[in-house]
């Protein structure tokens, strides 16, 4: 048996940059051991499988090569767009929701005067951790290649969710964030010690911007390009730290990513905030484009 497939880039209109997801429109019937095999044989960094349908609900499993995992914020904004260019939503219809095993993700599609597809998502809920003591991160700063003089002192760093659990790192230069050279295997070690999944390092680029760089070696994959999980619990850890601008009940960032790997794409992100002043809601959002199209075997 043959599927189709797609292959996805996801921040970007521009084929061949930020981040890329192979897509399966149609999963209907595999078993995990299938699902797990073609997404290692489909050699991209995340693969989003849509197992079942109804209307505007789509039920959807995401694995890296090395596992599955809860979500994938790239993998999600490249089916949502996929979805509205194959026509599987009616261009009257703004909205969907990706079921996931652990959560049901609210998609809002936007179109352009020119028919260009923008998705945005709210991603699950930000959670918090304690901060990183200073020996973890003196550890993290090791295993990047650098020490605690490049490290910014007025931007938090620390352990965040919004889809997946990442390690921030924050840095005083994006200049030092593109000449780490990340120790991938102590890497591992970190992330299962602190219960990580990605660790996530970044720099300002301006008051609403940044520039950034996710190692995800526990995951099987050594360094992810544009990222919209990270991206997002970022943006929740800066907003309760209070060091982006606030207007009206939220903030918004931007963060430039894939620039070192030659695959700049960039990540908008607004946070929305509680009457207690925490962070309650992330919403990512951006364009994808399609690369490629084929078929692969399902044994």
């Amino acid at each position: 048996m043959k599927l189709p497939y797609l292959l996805v880039d996801a921040f970007t209109r521009t084929p061949g940059t930020g981040n890329r997801a192979a897509v399966l429109l149609d999963a209907r019937g595999l078993t995990d051991e299938q699902m797990h095999r073609l997404a290692r044989e489909l050699e991209t960094r995340e693969t989003v499988f849509v197992t079942d349908w109804k209307d505007n609900v789509f039920s959807v499993r995401f694995f890296t090569p090395a596992r599955e995992v809860e979500f994938a914020g790239h993998a999600a904004i490249a089916l949502a767009v996929t979805l509205a260019l194959q026509g599987r939503i009616a261009e009257s219809q703004r909205h969907l929701f990706l079921q996931t095993p652990v959560d049901n993700v609210p998609v809002h599609l936007e179109r352009d005067a020119s028919g260009a597809i923008q998705a945005v998502m709210r991603e699950p809920a930000p959670r918090f951790r304690d901060v990183l003591s200073w020996t973890a991160l003196r550890e993290l700063l090791e295993a990047l290649g650098i020490n605690e003089r490049y490290l910014h002192r007025g931007l938090p760093s620390g352990v965040a969710f919004s889809g997946l659990w990442s390690a921030f790192v924050p840095l005083i230069a994006p200049g030092l964030v593109d000449e780490l050279e990340p120790d991938m295997e102590r890497l591992v070690e970190i992330c299962s010690a602190l219960e990580v999944d990605t660790v996530h390092a970044y720099a300002p680029v301006g008051p609403r911007a940044y520039y950034a760089r996710d190692f995800a070696p526990a995951l099987g994959i050594p360094e992810d390009p544009v990222t919209g999980t990270a991206n997002g619990a970022l943006a929740a850890l800066l907003a309760r730290a209070g060091v982006v601008p606030r207007r009206e009940g939220s903030a918004e960032i931007q963060v430039l990513q894939g620039h070192h790997l030659g695959v700049p794409g960039v990540v908008h992100v607004r946070v929305e905030y509680a009457v207690s002043g925490e962070p309650y809601a992330v919403y990512v959002g951006g364009p994808a484009v399609v690369a490629h199209s084929g078929w692969i075997g399902v044994r």
